[in-house]
């Protein structure tokens, strides 16, 4: 992937584009609002990754501008800003997804990785979605593995959905935490655990095959099984 990361603090660029670059990324670098807009309009990347709060444009204008010149790149945006408040607003504007610094370099790989596998064009409404032998009906409200009918409080009802619609991709706890819950729930809680253990044990019995796997220090992935190893 080519990706741009405007970014005006110096160590926090580097460790970012050293990171990006030894996974095989071609990372362009500006270290300001004006050069990093530049860039974004001139040429085309696959992810844009910006801090907020920049010299020149900030973060939050770029992608303004972005959206009227009609460039939907994905945008990530990095903040030390992390209230629910200011992460809405950063989504209002344009953003794509939101990181809150400090951040695991694994937890921005994810997403980048997200934001890279995402249509240009707006999704086309699924009512069914599957993997296997495991469906959802997301009109009827049914969800069923083989022949048998999943009985899921609404909660899990939401954790299955979102991993259905992205089955085979790695998905932190952070992702899950705000995507299934709302932006209010302290990171270091385990109630994503509590409901991956609770989803587990609906849709995996003894002698199937499990379909949810962890991925240690990412979080979990929703494959068959010869999809995203247990590492």
């Amino acid at each position: 992937m080519r990706i741009l990361l405007i970014e005006d603090d110096e160590s926090t660029a580097g460790y970012i584009a050293k990171g990006l670059r030894e996974e095989g990324h071609v990372v362009d670098h500006a270290n300001n609002g004006r050069d990093g807009l530049f860039l974004a309009m001139g040429e085309p990347f696959d992810v844009i990754v910006t801090d907020r709060m920049l010299p020149g444009p900030d973060g939050l204008s770029i992608i303004r501008a972005l959206r009227l010149a009609q460039i939907t790149t994905p945008v990530l945006v990095l903040t030390s800003l992390g209230e629910v408040e200011k992460r809405v607003e950063g989504l209002e504007a344009g953003a794509d997804d939101y990181l809150a610094k400090p951040f695991a370099f694994a937890e921005l790989r994810a997403r980048i990785r997200a934001l890279a596998r995402r249509p240009s064009g707006p999704p086309a409404e699924q009512s069914v979605l599957s993997l296997a032998d495991l469906r959802m009906d997301l009109l009827q409200r049914v969800a069923i593995r083989g022949a048998r009918k999943l009985d899921l409080l609404p909660t899990e009802w939401r954790l299955l959905e979102y991993l259905m619609r992205h089955a085979g991709q790695v998905i932190t706890r952070t992702m899950l935490l705000e995507k299934v819950w709302d932006f209010s729930f302290d990171p270091t809680t385990n109630v994503v655990d509590v409901h991956v253990s609770r989803l587990r044990r609906k849709l995996d019995l003894p002698g199937e095959p499990p379909m949810i796997r962890t991925v240690r220090g990412a979080g979990y992935a929703l494959s068959t099984p010869d999809g995203v190893e247990e590492v």
